[in-house]
Formats: C-alpha cells, structure tokens, sequence
C-alpha cells in the first residue's frame, strides 16, 4: 500500500496525518452504520483540507489545523490565489462550505422535518470527502501516475454500510462474513450491548443452537461479554479491534 507521506508530499505531517485521521473515521462511522451528526460529521474534515489549501496559497503550512472564525468567508476568499490549480481556486472552495454546513439544522423548522435525513446526509458527507482527498492526492501525489490514479480510484469509489437499520432491525450486508464476524460488525453498532434474542433475530443463523455456541466462543475469547441469563451481549475491546481488522482493507491507510 503507498504510504500517505507519498500521496500527499507537499502537506506537513501535522496536516496530513489529522486529515488521513479524520478521513478514516468518517468512512468507517458509515460502514458501520453509525449516520448520526454527532458520530459523522465533515466538520473537522473541512477544517483540515481548509487549512491546507490556505497554506498552499501562502506558500507556508501552519503547524495544525485552524478553524477560520467565519468559515464561508474565509474558502470565498481562497478563489482569489490564481497560481493554483483550479480545483483549488474554484471547486474545494465552493464545495467545503456545503460539506461543513450539511450537517447543521436538519430535520427542525421545515416542512417535512418528520424525516430523518441522517442516511442520505452521511452518504453526502462521506462521498464529498473522498472526491476532496482525492483531489488532494490527484495535486500532491509523488509517486507514479499510474499509482496516483490507482489509488484515487479507490478513494473514489463509494461503498455501501456494513449494517442496514431501520431503527429496529439490523442487517449486515456483506454476506461473505462468517457467522462469527457478522455478530462482532452488529455488535460493533451497540455501544450498549444488544439482547442476545434481537442479535439472533439480525443473523438469522440457520441453527440457533449453533448461533449460540458461536457467541460463546467469542465469550471465551474475550471477543464479547456474554450473559445469557440476563440475555444481553456486548462487544468487548479484543472485538472491536477484529471489527477494525475487518474494515481496514475499506480505509485508507
């Protein structure tokens, strides 16, 4: 895999590690089904690419990301650096201020404000901001075009959750996991632990005398803490770092 230090060369650790950061948090919260503002949000993400763009047209990067005090003003006033490319005059920009208001009062005050657009929103947020990294490593990269364009084809492409949610039930969507990795992804999603009867009711295991074993060979391994009279089951840190495992080949790394 090409190191980030190669995709992104001109952009100073202190920038380009927080933005790589913030970039896998996002896509990883949506893999997981995770869409609430409070859990992903192109907030911060905004900010970083911001501040690069600016250091870049001032020719000097500052040492972290800032948040300028009126956001809109301050990417409005980016279209004026002419000796850039023009995505970065023109089109990050013009699309960082959506991006970083997209989240903000939705659903409250409007017609329709009934429906959740907590889906539709994040899937915004998440395909925003991989066009914007990958026009950063399309600019910056120093490795061959070849590479660059590899791998901006993978930022590029979109990828569907892990987990499907109607707010009741849930349903992995990676029907290639085994049993054992679909109840680690959907207890991943349930910071609370969830009843060990819903959990069977999202696997729909062929056997659930065998769904049962499976859980506790995850107890056993300290995967998952499992109380059966109590029918709850929660994952535990050796489980969320297998979760990570598994949706690390879908970040960037």
């Amino acid at each position: 895999m090409i190191s980030r230090a190669k995709l992104l060369s001109a952009v100073p650790p202190a920038l380009r590690d927080p933005l790589f950061t913030e970039f896998n948090s996002i896509v990883q919260n949506y893999l997981e089904g995770r869409f609430s503002p409070s859990e992903l949000s192109g907030g911060v993400f905004c900010e970083i690419v911001y501040t690069i763009l600016a250091g870049f047209a001032s020719g000097s990067y500052p040492h972290r990301p800032t948040k300028p005090r009126d956001f809109v003003s301050a990417c409005r006033a980016l279209e004026s650096n002419a000796s850039g490319p023009r995505s970065f005059q023109i089109l990050l920009p013009r699309l960082l201020p959506a991006l970083y208001e997209i989240r903000s009062n939705r659903g409250v005050g409007h017609t329709g404000g009934d429906v959740d657009p907590n889906l539709m929103d994040a899937t915004a947020v998440v395909t925003f901001a991989k066009w914007i990294l990958a026009e950063l490593i399309r600019v910056f990269h120093t490795v061959s075009p070849q590479e660059a364009q590899r791998t901006v084809d993978s930022v590029a492409e979109i990828n569907i959750p892990l987990i499907w949610s109607d707010g009741i039930i849930k349903r992995v969507l990676d029907t290639s996991l085994k049993l054992g990795q679909r109840i680690l992804v959907l207890l991943s999603s349930c910071p609370a632990g969830a009843r060990i009867d819903a959990l069977c009711g999202w696997v729909e295991p062929d056997d659930e005398a065998y769904f049962r074993r499976a859980l506790r060979k995850l107890h056993t391994d300290r995967f998952v803490e499992l109380n059966e009279r109590a029918n709850q089951v929660r994952l535990l840190p050796p489980g969320a770092k297998s979760v990570a495992r598994l949706l690390r080949p879908r970040l960037l790394e």
